[in-house]
């Protein structure tokens, strides 16, 4: 007798989650309900491919035995979890949730403490890379829980994610990520500043892409950059600034609460606060090398408020 598929709730399908909850569906043919948030684009998508849509957080977890959150921040998680018709009020006992978005560590222990009360497991599982690995089903995975409850869930994350880590105890997912993203998001600021300053020296950018792409300067992050400053597509990097500028404040926020040494972080995190309160937190982090051109008076490409440009 054929073994039943685990019914999966997935809340929140936007420029990651969208591509996640496809494959979820295409490639793993698990049953999946969502629900609807701002933009309904997605959401029909969805429901066009074979997915069945639920009034709200509560009534996806009546409908589930899994659910995955892909959300903005902590806060949002938080709200989905415990606001009225919220996540938590439909749980049962066996339930799964696993927290694919990148969410300050402690908070997710503090979630995770309280479902195990319901007998309801809890995974931190953040992903790398863009919405374009999401839609190709490339996405690196962060997972931190118990070793049964990610066996459980590891071939539903193997429809989307390439690369699955286990990175030991609840919280452990959400700190390596937010190392991770110090590190990209420091070198995408180095690499604004350096193409800024090639551009007021009057250096060919096509001739500079050429030099760092056969050193050992050259990084991924690099080659998703520059197809913006060469040719005005940013579609290599697809996170917006102000998710940036929320990473990076982790990473501060982390540090500190270790007492650890930290030089750098918060002048990446000004780097980012200031394309932000310019008006570019829409933008896609490639844009990142215009603002700073702007700076000093020169220009790439045209660049506008509210992201226009990506």
């Amino acid at each position: 007798m054929t073994k039943e598929l685990p019914q999966i709730g997935f809340i929140g399908a936007g420029l990651m989650g969208h591509g996640a909850a496809k494959n979820i569906l295409e490639r793993g043919r698990y049953p999946l309900v969502t629900m609807a948030h701002r933009n309904r684009k997605p959401i029909d998508d969805l429901i066009a491919r074979g997915a069945s849509e639920a009034a709200s957080a509560k009534e996806i977890a009546k409908q589930s035995d899994i659910v995955f959150l892909c959300l903005p921040g902590s806060e949002a998680v938080q709200e989905i979890l415990y606001s009225k018709d919220g996540l938590a009020q439909g749980l049962r006992p066996g339930m799964i949730v696993v927290d694919l978005t990148t969410t300050f560590p402690d908070i997710s222990i503090e979630i995770g403490e309280d479902l195990a009360k319901r007998e309801v497991a809890f995974l931190d599982a953040p992903l790398g890379r863009s919405p374009k690995e999401a839609e190709e089903g490339k996405l690196g995975c962060f997972v931190g829980g118990t070793e049964k409850t990610i066996d459980t869930v590891e071939p539903i994350l193997g429809c989307f994610a390439e690369n699955i880590v286990r990175t030991g105890p609840l919280g452990s997912g959400g700190k390596c990520k937010i190392l991770n993203n110090f590190i990209t998001l420091g070198n995408c600021a180095v690499i604004a500043e350096a193409v800024a300053t090639g551009v007021h020296l009057g250096v060919d950018q096509k001739t500079f892409y050429q030099v760092v792409s056969a050193s050992g300067a050259n990084s991924r992050m690099f080659q998703q950059v520059m197809p913006w400053v060469l040719e005005g597509d940013s579609s290599r990097l697809q996170g917006h600034l102000q998710t940036a500028m929320k990473d990076l404040s982790f990473y501060n926020s982390l540090s500190k609460s270790a007492e650890a040494t930290s030089f750098l972080g918060s002048t990446v995190y000004e780097i980012y606060r200031y394309a932000n309160n310019t008006g570019f937190g829409r933008a896609f982090v490639p844009l990142l090398c215009g603002i700073m051109a702007r700076i000093n008076g020169d220009t790439i490409h045209p660049l506008e408020p509210d992201g226009a440009g990506e």
